[in-house]
């Protein structure tokens, strides 16, 4: 899969392939046993264990650092973002995950999950593809959660989804968009 490198904290919060190559940062590129250890850190220890391990090139293209067993991506934190971002999703997450970084409708009714459990950095609520804040895109924090993407817009209207949404319960991010998925914090 190659995807076009997006600049920026790009809606990390929610979603966390936070779509910027090392290569932008100035930091030395961490070493593929760091990533595999942040990845891991996504997800509970019983999903994470078994789970396929892909990281972002600086190029665009995703490379595996470690084929799993069960049907869980996870990807390690992305030191160009400010925060903690390491995420890992179900195959339907992940089919999600890649129509919104192709910029691409997803498939409505397939839904999919993902954690995020050691949190996420500062994202616009509004706007998928924001990159910075404005006093227009509603930029919130959240912290750690999981998400379920892709479900039917009548799912996602048993939640608030105000533009600047109470981050401790959860709230539908990106709503009436073709990217709204449902936030729920763990802790």
């Amino acid at each position: 899969m190659r995807y076009t490198a997006i600049k920026g904290g790009l809606a990390c919060a929610a979603l966390t392939l936070c779509l910027v190559g090392y290569a932008e940062d100035k930091k030395p590129a961490p070493s593929d046993a760091d990533m595999i250890k942040s990845a891991k850190s996504a997800a509970p220890a019983s999903v994470a264990k078994n789970a396929t391990i892909v990281t972002m090139e600086a190029d665009g293209t995703m490379r595996t650092l470690r084929k799993g067993s069960n049907a869980f991506t996870c990807m390690p934190d992305n030191p160009a973002t400010p925060g903690p971002d390491p995420m890992c999703m179900d195959k339907n997450a992940m089919e999600w995950v890649h129509a919104w970084a192709s910029h691409k409708p997803p498939i409505v009714g397939k839904i999919g999950f993902m954690y995020m459990l050691e949190g996420g950095t500062d994202a616009s609520n509004t706007d998928p593809y924001a990159e910075k804040p404005t006093a227009a895109n509603h930029w919130i924090k959240t912290g750690p959660h999981i998400m379920i993407v892709g479900a039917e817009p009548s799912f996602y209207e048993t939640y608030p989804s105000s533009a600047d949404p109470d981050t401790s319960i959860p709230y539908v991010m990106w709503a009436g968009t073709p990217y709204q998925h449902l936030m729920a914090p763990v802790k």
